[in-house]
């Protein structure tokens, strides 16, 4: 901790300046083979000189400061926001910051507020979080650790955690355990007691600079014993306290948090034995690790992040809802838990006598069981009774599960249809969502497979993971050139030792993206009806996010050269045009227009393929619509016809099926298929709200706006920019 507030040599303000440079030539620069890998190292190297030496952060925020104000004159956009992120992620690592540089910070971030989306959102988020910093110089830091680490306090009672789902399709199981031991290496003692010391510590410093002992107030926070966590209330009592008062008067917070300063050395119970080393880094967050086999693992997760959560009134451990046993009152069996005692850990009816007599009917059997697979929805209806049909709000759901999946375009294909089934169960009754924020996550690794069509030709699995670093530049520097460095780096894990520590680096990248990214791109999803052939006309609905590809298997494919195609040639006869025609198929669809001006149109024609793409081309950049692109059989029209469509509705002709493929996945191929049905998915929960007329009407007899509400779903993944949905 020596030379915390110290002064810093021109040579290590000159290479905080080399190493910014650095970081923006990168965006500047065109990408080239063999360097998209180590894109993302220049920013992790940095904020890891940070953390090991927090005397430079003060340095760094200047010249900071400095590229902000240059990039705005000189109108250069596309550094404006890994700026800002490198900015506020360096106060996070700070320790004591003047409070001209917070000035200067906060003029420098509204000047930003002016420019056009996405960079006035993410300047306003910064700059309110800013004015709470100078006003409580730390707040961010105790909030920070308070949620990802679960410190209980009624104050702030958010509560965050991190899961890491990695698609075994593209993970090897042999690397698997390397990589769960790289993702859940935190440091060391699980003890919250140690994430209490470090926040007192950082906040007292940053709070009264140079007249903080940090020596002498480590050694006694290491030996206060059971009072710490008295300490620790009351530290965030004052904090928040500030927070709400504004800076109404800052000499008195000062004195407060003196007293606060002066109380910790005098409650030491022995403040002569040694102290272990004062650490105020920034800890890694709590993160769980999952390998997705099964569809409704994330579901599981959530559900048992919701009920077992310290912060959630339901909550019971494990053992507890086994012993306990308590049936139905009316059946002449004397529960073995009192009533009071059952009622003490679910939640209150919100509403009066007249609606807790109503829905008595419903909740007549108050009993608690094992929460199995079949029966948690039973405890969360149970844990949230009272609150049916009203949803909370962003900030009153205290629980926040960030989801991080790894993997190609088969995984986020998965994650679509994940969300959409919990949208489908959530249409209802608002269990899960109404206790638990949902944030997701995009990681992309794949392990670059051949194409079914084209033997020895990879098939570009990571197209999602393409357009979204084209829409977010510093999404594409610090994400997007990750996925061969994780499989390089499980590998070599696999092949070290036992004894040799965990690396960090995955962790650390983990850590600054769910922390920083929280604008996400809307990916649209689309929703296929599937008919398949045969008397008994069975259906599948199925959702997709990447593409669809449409495969007919009966059609002969005749590979023929250009002498085939010559009349008098020998070999003219073997090729007859007419026995490969493909299959003809009909095709009604809604065209798109840049004016939104739909016009059904239709066709018929042969074709041996069929794609039909989300992703927008690069002269089409609406995401309102998909491409269609149909494959030619005769071998002397290679190219493709494609057009654009909002909808569409594919069936063939003659009897013939075919084969559909949705995002690439084998997994999600189905066979004697006879047509389907492709549309924008609407959200299952707009189907079952009973007030939608009551909300989007102006008066009785007056039409409906309704129809002017977006009721279609797509699969946000957070990045450092975000777009509009």
């Amino acid at each position: 901790m020596e030379g915390t507030f110290g002064g810093v040599s021109s040579v290590v303000e000159s290479s905080l300046y080399h190493n910014v440079h650095s970081i923006l030539r990168e965006l500047d620069a065109e990408p080239q083979a063999g360097s998209a890998c180590n894109k993302g190292m220049l920013r992790w190297t940095l904020h890891n000189r940070v953390e090991n030496n927090p005397s430079i952060s003060v340095p760094l925020l200047r010249v900071l400061i400095k590229e902000l104000e240059k990039a705005e004159r000189i109108d250069s956009k596309i550094r404006i926001i890994p700026l800002l992120h490198t900015l506020v992620y360096t106060v996070l690592q700070s320790v004591f910051i003047p409070e001209d540089l917070y000035r200067r910070m906060y003029l420098c971030l509204e000047s930003l507020v002016k420019l056009p989306e996405p960079y006035c959102a993410v300047a306003l988020n910064y700059a309110r979080q800013m004015k709470m910093e100078q006003n409580a110089p730390g707040i961010l830091y105790q909030r920070r650790v308070s949620a990802e680490h679960n410190l209980c306090n009624d104050l702030y009672p958010l509560r965050e955690k991190v899961f890491v789902f990695v698609d075994p399709v593209v993970f090897p199981l042999s690397l698997v355990s390397a990589l769960k031991a790289d993702v859940e290496c935190a440091d060391p003692g699980r003890d919250s007691m140690i994430y209490k010391r470090r926040v007192i510590l950082h906040t007292v410093l940053a709070g009264l600079g140079k007249k903080c002992q940090v020596d002498q107030l480590s050694q006694s926070l290491e030996h206060l014993g059971e009072e710490l966590d008295l300490h620790f209330q009351d530290l965030v009592t004052i904090l928040e306290q500030r927070t709400e008062d504004g800076p109404s008067d800052d000499n008195q917070y000062k004195t407060r948090l003196q007293e606060f300063y002066q109380d910790i050395l005098t409650a030491a119970k022995d403040p002569s034995c040694p102290a272990s080393q004062a650490e105020t880094q920034l800890p890694s967050p709590e993160v769980s690790f999952h390998v997705w086999t099964k569809e409704d693992v994330i579901w599981n997760e959530l559900v048992n992040f919701a009920l077992y959560t310290d912060r959630n009134p339901a909550s019971l451990d494990e053992d507890d809802l086994k012993r306990t046993s308590v049936v139905s009152t009316d059946s002449g069996i004397e529960g073995d838990m009192p009533i009071s005692e059952l009622s003490s850990i679910m939640l209150e009816s919100q509403g009066g006598p007249e609606e807790q007599s109503s829905s008595k009917s419903f909740y007549r059997r108050l009993c608690m069981r094992c929460p199995k697979a079949g029966n948690r929805m039973t405890l969360m209806m149970e844990a949230i009774k009272g609150n049916e049909g009203s949803s909370l709000t962003k900030e009153q759901r205290n629980l926040t599960a960030r989801i991080l999946v790894m993997g190609d375009d088969r995984t986020l294909g998965r994650l679509a249809r994940t969300l959409h089934t919990i949208r489908k169960k959530e249409a209802r009754h608002l269990l899960l969502t109404k206790r638990v924020n949902i944030e997701m996550y995009y990681i992309p690794v794949t392990d670059q497979t051949l194409s079914p069509v084209q033997e020895g030709v990879p098939e570009d699995m990571l197209t999602l993971a393409g357009y979204l670093g084209s829409v977010d530049p510093w999404y594409d520097c610090n994400i997007n050139g990750l996925g061969a460095m994780i499989l390089k780096l499980a590998q070599m894990k696999s092949t070290q030792s036992e004894s040799s520590g965990p690396n960090t680096f995955l962790l650390d990248i983990i850590s600054y993206y769910t922390r920083v990214s929280l604008h996400p791109v809307h990916l649209p999803i689309y929703s296929v009806k599937i008919c398949f052939s045969g008397l008994s006309s069975t259906t599948v609905e199925e959702v997709f996010v990447a593409q669809l590809a449409v495969d007919f298997p009966e059609v002969k494919r005749y590979k023929a050269t250009f002498k085939d195609t010559i009349k008098g040639s020998v070999r003219y006869k073997k090729y007859n045009p007419q026995e490969f025609h493909g299959s003809v198929v009909s095709i009604n669809y809604r065209k798109a227009s840049i004016s939104d001006r739909e016009k059904e149109m239709g066709m018929s024609l042969a074709t041996s393929g069929m794609l039909i793409s989300v992703l927008p081309s690069c002269r089409v950049r609406s995401l309102h619509s998909v491409s269609i692109s149909l494959q030619d059989m005769n071998p002397t029209r290679p190219s493709t016809h494609s057009f654009r469509a909002v909808s569409a509705n594919i069936r063939v002709l003659e009897e013939q099926t075919f084969t559909v493929c949705l995002d690439k996945d084998p997994r999600k191929t189905f066979r004697n298929v006879h047509s389907i049905k492709v549309s924008p998915c609407l959200d299952p929960g707009y189907s079952h709200q009973p007030s939608t007329k009551s909300k989007y009407s102006l008066a009785e007899g007056s039409e409906s706006l309704g129809k002017y509400v977006n009721k279609t779903l797509t699969l946000p993944i957070n990045t450092f920019c975000g777009t509009e949905q």
